[in-house]
């Protein structure tokens, strides 16, 4: 029973998220476009609607590719309106060459990879797969992830940018920003980071890097760019709390706006407060960008010492 493990990227803007979900079917907050059509529905509780999830259009593209029951699993779980260039997920097949159902690791990974892409819907892509063993989990064997959050500044506001980064009119000191980030670096209490309700035992994490770059703002217009910058911050760690990346983010940007001072983020984990902290930004600027595994951060480190 071949077990596939998938490299995934999707714009996040009309999914309700990673997960699967079947909430009460008057919720308040179902948009009638994060419904999934037919044919993107699974069998679905008596009076619940499926809200469209991005493992159930993908789960939905296998079951239709491999003809056979798959229960997909993903590294991350992101909110609605979250991007992803690199989530992992994996899923196993159970072949039956009689019965002309699953998918045999003789058939290859990148035939696969053509048959789930013709089946899925333009928001999401399978970038890649491979066969792991059948211990492979997503969700525990992850090591590290990097997520990026995603600021545009200037007095107009991004039009084919504005799904995949956050406008802001204010100017951006990047360089205090930069600081700041350098000083959520090792392990900490991040309770002033965290939503309330994060549902976690312990709210001690580690941030392996938190970087700000800075560049001429883009937003694809003919002629120059839009007067203004693109700052992009990137955090990586071995896991995060619930909006934590956001929060960062919003602590980071009033940084850069001199509402709060770079040497004051110790201070701010001190509290273990989340009034201490800056907001927490909208989905649309955040992207999941890589999950990385025990065995790619040992082949990284030998390449390093090389």
């Amino acid at each position: 029973m071949p077990r596939y493990k998938l490299v995934i990227a999707y714009d996040g803007t009309d999914f309700h998220g990673w997960q699967k979900q079947h909430p009460p079917a008057d919720a308040e907050h179902t948009r009638p476009e994060q419904v999934m059509d037919a044919d993107h529905t699974s069998a679905v509780p008596e009076g619940r609607v499926a809200l469209r999830t991005v493992q159930e259009v993908v789960e939905h593209a296998a079951r239709l590719v491999c003809r056979e029951p798959v229960l997909l699993t993903g590294a991350s779980r992101t909110d609605a309106g979250v991007h992803a260039a690199g989530q992992v997920a994996a899923f196993t097949s159970n072949p039956e060459p009689q019965r002309g159902v699953g998918w045999p690791g003789e058939r290859g990974c990148d035939r696969l990879v053509r048959a789930l892409n013709g089946a899925l819907p333009g928001d999401v892509v399978v970038r890649s797969a491979e066969i792991v063993s059948d211990e492979f989990d997503p969700i525990r064997d992850a090591v590290e992830k990097e997520y990026t959050y995603t600021i545009q500044t200037g007095e107009q506001r991004p039009i084919w940018e504005r799904r995949f980064a956050f406008h802001t009119w204010y100017a951006l000191d990047a360089g205090a920003m930069a600081r700041a980030g350098s000083l959520l670096e090792g392990e900490h209490d991040f309770a002033s980071f965290a939503q309330i309700s994060h549902g976690r035992a312990s709210t001690v994490r580690t941030i392996s890097g938190c970087r700000v770059e800075q560049s001429a703002r883009v937003d694809h217009l003919d002629g120059p760019a839009a007067p203004g910058e693109r700052i992009v911050i990137r955090v990586s760690g071995s896991g995060f709390l619930y909006n934590m990346v956001r929060i960062v983010a919003g602590t980071l940007l009033e940084v850069g706006r001199g509402r709060i001072d770079a040497d004051a983020i110790p201070r701010i984990i001190a509290a273990c407060d989340r009034r201490a902290a800056g907001p927490t930004l909208p989905p649309e600027g955040l992207r999941l960008e890589w999950v990385r595994y025990g065995q790619e951060m040992k082949r990284r480190r030998d390449g390093e010492t090389e």
